[in-house]
Order: structure tokens, then C-alpha cells, then sequence
């Protein structure tokens, strides 16, 4: 059973179509918020939007690519136009690992989830922070990083600096809209259980009963839905004294 400890927020969830952005949108939906689900992929993002409101919950979708400004502007522009306002949002929208040693990464590839992972982030702040300031009365965003943003790994160069950046960017914005009751926090999930992990896993030909217990102390992947808990508690008024800080939802791993 789910509380209803989001009734009739606003929220806003990036890269929801899958994965921990959808374990998101649909855990708050039984929160009772109003959720828009905002991802690229749109067969999939709509598929998750019909199951939520299959099962009585009220949720529709945006096409949204965040590492465009234009895209981030309209997605916050139709959530107003369909619901009045923004509550909170989960910037989550991210790109697989990069997977070369320094003095070889892509350097496309570099630029392409840096846009996504850092820049997209920043823009889908800008845009969020810009509506709860016109409304008036604060707000809560969530942003995803990951125990990468803490302890880096190997072969991940721009994965762990976009992580990094998710961290410093999320305590910028917590000191500078604080004052205006806007909270900013950030989730620093570990190893959790999506199409992301196990496409990383047969990517380096890894299996999961190896390298469980090396990324977590509980000696199991994580859920989706454990993430997005902590991203629920997050926008909630349940941590309404929690601003510019990280949960670290990662089975012990960063306290190693």
C-alpha cells in the first residue's frame, strides 16, 4: 500500500519511459500525484501513461529531448497548461556508462551525454525553477546522480564527471532558491536493477552473482522502486527540512 503523501501534486519525471524514471512516475501516481511523463521514446513513455491511468491514476506524456532548451521550456509550459502548475519534478533522463580508459574515450560520446546527463539536468532546473518562482510558493526537485558522483569509477570518464556535476549543480541551485522555499536535492543511486545495468553487465561481460556484492553491501542489485522511494520522500513534505543534500540509496556501497 502507498500513502498518499503526494495528493494532487504537480511532478514532473524525466526519462520516465523505462527504468527508474518509470518505477518513479508510477510510484508517485499511486501517491496521488499528477504526474507527466517525459521522455524521447514516445511508444514508451505513452505505454506507461495508459497503464497509469488504467489503474486510476492521472498522468500524460511530453516528448522531451533535455538536452535542448526549446524542448525543457515546453514540457514545463504543457504540465502548467494541462495541470495549473509544478510541484516537483525528478530530473532522472541519462545515458549508458561511457566505456574507454582516459587516453582513449569518444570524444562524441563525451558530448553527447554530457548534454544529456549535466546539461539536461541544468536545463530542466531552469526551466522548473523559473515556474516555481512565478508561482510563488516553493516546490521540490530531485535530481539523479550516482555513487559515481562520489567514488570514480574506471573506464567512465564522462559518466563520473556528468555525476559530479549533478551533485554541484543540485547544491548551486539549493543555495540560491532556498529563500524562496524551493528545495534541490539529489539521489546518488547504486547498482539498480534496469535495462541500463544489464546492458552494462553483457557489455562487459559481467554476471550479476560476481559483481553484486562488489557494488553493494546487502550483496544484491537494487530496484527501481527503491530509488524511486527515496525520490518520493524527497518531493514530499515528509523532508520538508532536507535542501542541497544527497540520499545515497546505494546498499553501503560509497561507505566501504
Amino acid at each position: 500500500m502507498v500513502f498518499p503523501v503526494l495528493q494532487d501534486k504537480v511532478t514532473i519525471v524525466t526519462g520516465a519511459a523505462m527504468g527508474m524514471g518509470e518505477a518513479t512516475a508510477r510510484l508517485f501516481a499511486q501517491a496521488g500525484a499528477k504526474v507527466v511523463v517525459a521522455d524521447f521514446n514516445e511508444e514508451k513513455g505513452q505505454a506507461v501513461v495508459d497503464d497509469i491511468n488504467a489503474n486510476g491514476g492521472d498522468a500524460f506524456f511530453v516528448k522531451v529531448d533535455v538536452s535542448k532548451a526549446a524542448d525543457v521550456e515546453r514540457m514545463v509550459a504543457e504540465t502548467v497548461s494541462k495541470y495549473g502548475r509544478l510541484d516537483g519534478a525528478v530530473n532522472n533522463a541519462a545515458l549508458t556508462p561511457d566505456d574507454a580508459p582516459v587516453a582513449e574515450f569518444d570524444e562524441a560520446y563525451w558530448d553527447r551525454l554530457m548534454s544529456v546527463d549535466m546539461k539536461g539536468v541544468a536545463l530542466s532546473m531552469k526551466y522548473e525553477i523559473r515556474q516555481m518562482l512565478k508561482q510563488g510558493d516553493g516546490g521540490s526537485i530531485v535530481n539523479i546522480s550516482s555513487v559515481s558522483g562520489f567514488r570514480p569509477q574506471p573506464n567512465n570518464i564522462a559518466y563520473v564527471a556528468a555525476k559530479h556535476g549533478v551533485v554541484g549543480m543540485t547544491k548551486v541551485a539549493a543555495l540560491e532558491y532556498g529563500g524562496d522555499q524551493i528545495r534541490v536535492n539529489s539521489v546518488a543511486r547504486g547498482a539498480i536493477d534496469t535495462p541500463m545495468l544489464r546492458g552494462a553487465l553483457e557489455q562487459f561481460g559481467l554476471d550479476e552473482e560476481t559483481y553484486a556484492p562488489q557494488l553493494s553491501l546487502l550483496n544484491r542489485f537494487g530496484k527501481a522502486e527503491e530509488i524511486a522511494q527515496a525520490s518520493m520522500w524527497l518531493i514530499s513534505d515528509q523532508s520538508s527540512y532536507l535542501t542541497g543534500t544527497t540520499i545515497h540509496a546505494d546498499a553501503g556501497y560509497t561507505s566501504r
